[in-house]
């Protein structure tokens, strides 16, 4: 399975690490090839292709799309080519891969979705493949939180405030296309549609505390979810003290899970069930035979890392693949999250209770 990788940067050494590691972890029919590497800086570029194993190099992305013997195009690119390159990839036949947030607008994401429709489609959205979230997530499936009446999740990072890191293409509305709405909250916003279901509407406040700035600095985001909970999410670059704080907490009947990604291999788990003298939150160390991926990484208690959720991506796309299976996320289900981020900037410039438009598309005639 010949694949170009569209990107030499952060996520492209992520993704080429996968590929290098998938098939010590996960059983497969398809072994992936490092085929074409293709970045903008052609010495750098040599030297992450030597270093990662890929056998050729291009600076022009239009290469990788028209080969006859790529198999699948990788855009780990800046956001603003997401769509471009997607789209051309889809219509030469490739399977696509792309980081988040999968567009920069609305229109972009469907124009993406049509286009792919006869191909196969995946979207980096890494922190489902979390073993600690999947489990959270077969809890919730078992019934084990009850009703669900509170959503609550926050990304929070604290690099906008570094005098340093004042420039950069996410710095860029043109080529990022939002701040942490798109970088950050989208994350937060595929792990909620996984775990808790569709959200039905946001009110949503942006902020941006760089003067000249096109950007948001900062997110919030009040939700209303299909079955009935409520949620609250928040996103930004500028609280100072977290490194990369992705957090959230889920509220049931039954019981209550919390997740932070600084801590990825536990899980805290409040069994409401259980008699009045033994209830109380409880740390699991998810990397038992039992736990999801707990077969394909390292004994019990031989934590993973940051690396490995990306492993655990591709070899569920390559699971599916072999089962002939759909995979998610998907194209559609990164179209869902670009909905709910154009409904956050609608509501953050109207100061109104939004409909995200893949919502609104699904209800019938007169229903609000």
């Amino acid at each position: 399975m010949n694949i170009a990788l569209i990107g030499q940067g952060f996520m492209g050494r992520a993704h080429s690490n996968a590929y290098n590691q998938v098939v010590h972890f996960f059983d497969s029919k398809r072994r992936p090839r490092l085929k074409l590497l293709c970045g903008r800086n052609r010495e750098s570029l040599g030297a992450m292709a030597e270093r990662w194993g890929w056998e050729e190099v291009t600076t022009d992305w239009r290469e990788a799309v028209t080969r006859a013997d790529i198999d699948a195009v990788d855009i780990a690119a800046p956001n603003s080519l997401h769509a471009r390159i997607a789209i051309a990839a889809a219509e030469a036949g490739k399977m696509v891969f792309c980081e988040k947030p999968m567009a920069n607008t609305l229109d972009e994401a469907r124009r993406m979705v049509e286009a792919a429709r006869r191909v196969r489609t995946m979207v980096w959205f890494n922190y489902r493949r979390v073993p600690a979230i999947a489990f959270a997530k077969r809890l919730i499936d078992e019934g084990r939180l009850g009703r669900i009446f509170h959503y609550r999740a926050t990304y929070l990072q604290q690099w906008g405030n570094d005098p340093s890191r004042k420039t950069g293409w996410k710095l860029d509305r043109v080529v990022a296309g939002s701040g942490v709405t798109g970088d950050l909250l989208s994350h937060l916003f595929d792990t909620a549609l996984a775990l808790n279901g569709p959200i039905s509407r946001v009110s949503a406040m942006q902020s941006t505390f760089e003067p000249g700035r096109e950007i948001d600095d900062a997110v919030a985001v009040l939700a209303e979810f299909a079955n009935g909970s409520k949620g609250t999410f928040e996103a930004t670059r500028y609280a100072v003290g977290a490194v990369n704080q992705n957090r959230l907490e889920i509220h049931g009947s039954r019981g209550m899970l919390a997740f932070n990604l600084e801590d990825l291999n536990r899980l805290e788990f409040h069994d409401a069930s259980l008699p009045a003298s033994e209830q109380g939150p409880r740390s699991i160390l998810v990397t038992a035979p039992g736990h999801p991926y707990g077969t394909n990484f390292w004994k019990p208690g031989h934590i993973i890392g940051y690396e490995h959720t990306f492993i655990a991506v591709l070899g569920d796309f390559l699971r599916a693949l072999d089962e002939d299976a759909l995979f998610h996320p998907n194209f559609e289900d990164g179209l869902e999250v670009q909905s709910l981020l154009d409904a956050v900037e609608r509501s953050s410039l109207t100061r109104a209770w939004t409909t995200p438009e893949t919502v609104a598309a699904q209800r019938p005639p007169n229903q609000p």
